[in-house]
């Protein structure tokens, strides 16, 4: 056997039905759709979610919700992410560049310092925005906050 002459078992395919091919066809005249009316006719094709001129679910349902297309997404790092970091890779400062080579953030993402944890080392960091719980443990360790 071999992929070239494979075929399926005898009897399970089956010729579909040639439809609008004339009286002697057994299905001549109407061609399967019925008499009149609007799926009869050429060129009928039923949008998805259509309900025969009831309004259809999707626009029954109330919309709700909002986006707004100015927010700003921040990556959020807490202080014991940055003491477990200092401590790992003995640094003395935190910039948004030793957090992408460290795989906290990416790029192009805004970062956020929050306030979870505790500073030990004196370290100033930079990042695009801290809580106050955080700015006052940075600067109680002795570290800076830089703002970017």
């Amino acid at each position: 056997m071999n992929l070239n002459n494979i075929q399926p078992a005898s009897g399970a395919t089956h010729n579909s039905k040639r439809v609008g091919r004339g009286q002697g066809s057994g299905k001549g005249g109407t061609s399967t759709k019925g008499h009149k009316g609007q799926k009869s006719r050429a060129g009928y094709s039923q949008k998805i979610g259509f309900e025969g001129g009831q309004m259809p679910l999707q626009r029954r349902l109330p919309k709700f919700g909002f986006n707004n297309i100015n927010r700003k997404e921040y990556r959020a790092i807490n202080l014991d992410t940055i003491q477990a970091l200092v401590d790992a890779k003995n640094l003395s400062e935190v910039t948004k560049e030793v957090l992408v080579e460290n795989g906290l953030s990416s790029k192009n993402e805004l970062v956020k310092i929050m306030g979870r944890g505790e500073l030990k080392a004196s370290v100033s960091i930079s990042a695009n925005k801290f809580t106050k719980s955080a700015e006052e443990a940075i600067s109680k360790a002795g570290g800076k906050a830089i703002t970017l």
